[in-house]
């Protein structure tokens, strides 16, 4: 029976600091490191041995699947690593401050910029697409699939094209695989497993730190997920819910 593990990224330097952080390329806090290593642990206490990973492009991903590997004694695995599982894009909004900007433009306006499935916030001005552009990460990547802003919608429809040709060939093959990642790319990654409505994801809310196991069935169909630390996945889910962005 093919096995997904999940698992969101540390706390950030910016989740830290309540700033909207997208694609801006920070780092882990203590706390975020923290987290990275108990969600190794608590890998290893399930006899669970990943034997790939794929992560983001983006540092906080990276590190925490690097700490958590660490732990399992597994920081040999083969690693795969995409643009595509980047966190959502926040457009103009990356960099500021969560609760200022509610109370700039109100909290019902910022909660569509950061629930909505379809209503992005808005747009990257030109001089910050500009130095996103010369980021070397994105090099190869054409001009329109760099985004100035994206809402889940968009993120879904980018994140979908490497499950299917990236990860889902790994489980038919019986590996282990294990996805670090962002908040807003595993919303879209479970929304897609699970089958949740476009009205329903916006109430969806995933921990940093606590790993998710999925066991699928031969159609890569989710016949159940659980958090490893069942415990403190609630407690942990409504304080993001209860972010001011």
């Amino acid at each position: 029976m093919p096995t997904l593990i999940l698992l969101r990224h540390g706390e950030s330097e910016w989740n830290l600091s309540g700033l909207f952080t997208g694609w801006v390329d920070v780092d882990l806090s203590e706390r975020g490191e923290a987290e990275a290593a108990r969600a190794g642990r608590l890998i290893h206490d399930e006899a669970i041995a990943p034997d790939i990973l794929h992560t983001s492009l983006q540092k906080r991903a990276i590190r925490t699947a690097d700490i958590a590997l660490r732990e399992l004694d597994r920081l040999w695995i083969p690693v795969r690593r995409s643009w595509r599982l980047n966190e959502r894009h926040y457009g103009a909004l990356q960099g500021l401050d969560k609760k200022k900007t509610a109370a700039q433009y109100g909290l019902d306006q910022v909660k569509v910029w950061r629930r909505s499935y379809n209503v992005r916030p808005p747009d990257l001005d030109d001089e910050r697409w500009a130095e996103q552009r010369n980021d070397a990460r994105y090099a190869e990547l054409p001009d329109d699939a760099l985004p100035r802003a994206e809402c889940l919608e968009d993120v879904v429809e980018r994140m979908i094209p490497y499950w299917l040709d990236d990860i889902v060939p790994e489980l038919h093959d019986g590996k282990t695989v294990l996805v670090v990642a962002h908040g807003n790319s595993l919303r879209a990654l479970v929304k897609h497993l699970d089958g949740i409505p476009d009205a329903a994801i916006v109430n969806l809310d995933i921990p940093t730190g606590n790993p998710i196991l999925y066991t699928l069935d031969e159609q890569m169909h989710a016949t159940g997920w659980r958090y490893l630390d069942a415990e403190g996945a609630t407690a942990a889910a409504e304080a993001v819910a209860r972010q001011a962005g």
